[in-house]
């Protein structure tokens, strides 16, 4: 069945498929995204710390900050082989511009210590950065902060945020504490039942040593994280298109009607073969994405990103809604895995950029170029 085929001269990216295939042996998928909607969390602490002590929490951060310092390449096979499976811990969502934000920042105290906590897993450092609201005052302490950020994965089980904020002076990297006075987390359940949150704020101070990084425009600070969590994300998607084919494909073999099973009739191969497709080209479009950004974060590898998070977006969803039928009645039930892989795509498609909105940005930067 389709999967994305990297260039893997010395074997590494096999062993990472592997030992994350083990890991999911582990840490049944489906059951952890049940547990979590009983439990209306973002983060399962126990299989959190196990990706931690894997060395998965801190893969992109560079071994000078206690990171495992791997590449795009690793990433994608780790968050494919991870959707695959249905262990929806939001690495993608969280680690992934988390780590590129404090390895772009400027050496400080605060980030190192950060980092260190990113990559043992003993802090959950949480990006904040959609729909953001916020106002910037100061006063004799530092910075007041007010207003809202919007769509934040991971906010309950934070124990730090990662604030990327514009002022009159730039845009900011800022680093608050969880319990920080004037903070608040709202949260909702998303549509696969793990939560979302947005981060309130009011008259919530922060000290200037808490400022890691500053840049002229949030675009400049947000690119290359937002560039590689998307790339995470498609990764993912890709993965959770692919395991639903596949538990789709031996559902068919079992599943008899007329006598037969389903996968003997002509109608239900040209189905499967169609999702097939839609999974092979998801595969082929993360792939290329990730040979692109892999020689740098040019026009080019911006737009192969983008392609690839769209396509692999649609596919996720479309293979998802079309085994949820080829299931019959029990697709739709709780107990049944492949509503839940149909309920993830949805979520991570629309995290950081709809498909349709990530072709309309395509055809905007392909025209401006």
């Amino acid at each position: 069945m389709p999967r994305a085929i990297i260039d893997d001269a010395d074997g590494t990216l096999a062993l990472l498929r592997q030992s994350a295939t083990q890991f999911a042996a582990r840490h049944d998928g489906p059951s952890g995204l049940r547990s979590k909607r009983a439990q209306e969390s973002d983060i399962d602490r126990q299989t959190w710390t196990a990706m931690a002590e894997a060395g998965w929490t801190g893969l992109l951060l560079p071994e000078s900050l206690g990171g495992a310092g791997l590449g795009l390449g690793e990433q994608a096979v780790l968050s494919e082989a991870l959707g695959y499976a249905l262990v929806a811990e939001p690495l993608a969502l969280v680690c992934v511009p988390a780590a590129i934000l404090l390895a772009n920042a400027p050496p400080s105290p605060e980030r190192t210590r950060l980092a260190a906590g990113l990559a043992s897993g003993d802090r959950v450092v949480v990006p904040a950065w959609q729909d953001p609201t916020i106002t910037i005052g100061r006063d004799a302490a530092g910075l007041v902060l007010n207003g809202d950020l919007r769509f934040v994965d991971g906010a309950r089980s934070a124990t730090d945020f990662l604030l990327v904020v514009a002022g009159v002076e730039g845009a900011m990297l800022l680093s608050v504490p969880a319990d920080q006075p004037g903070l608040s987390v709202l949260s909702r359940p998303g549509v696969d039942g793990a939560a979302i949150s947005s981060l309130s704020f009011s008259a919530c101070r922060v000290a200037t040593d808490r400022v890691l990084d500053r840049r002229d425009s949030r675009e400049m600070l947000l690119r290359g994280p937002l560039l590689q969590a998307r790339l995470a994300l498609a990764a993912e998607l890709a993965g959770i298109a692919c395991g639903a084919l596949d538990r789709t494909v031996d559902y068919s073999k079992t599943r008899v009607q007329f006598g037969k099973p389903i996968a003997s009739f002509q109608a239900i191969q040209h189905r499967l073969v169609e999702m097939w497709m839609d999974a092979e080209l998801a595969c082929a479009a993360l792939v290329r994405a990730v040979e692109r950004l892999s020689a740098g974060d040019g026009q080019e590898a911006h737009l192969a990103v983008l392609a690839a998070k769209a396509r692999a977006g649609d596919a996720a969803v479309s293979i998802g809604r079309r085994a949820v039928h080829l299931h019959g009645a029990m697709g739709y039930t709780d107990e049944c895995a492949i509503g839940l892989y149909l309920k993830r795509a949805l979520n991570l498609s629309a995290a950081f950029g709809q498909p349709e909105s990530l072709r309309l940005e395509f055809v905007a930067r392909e025209r401006a170029a």
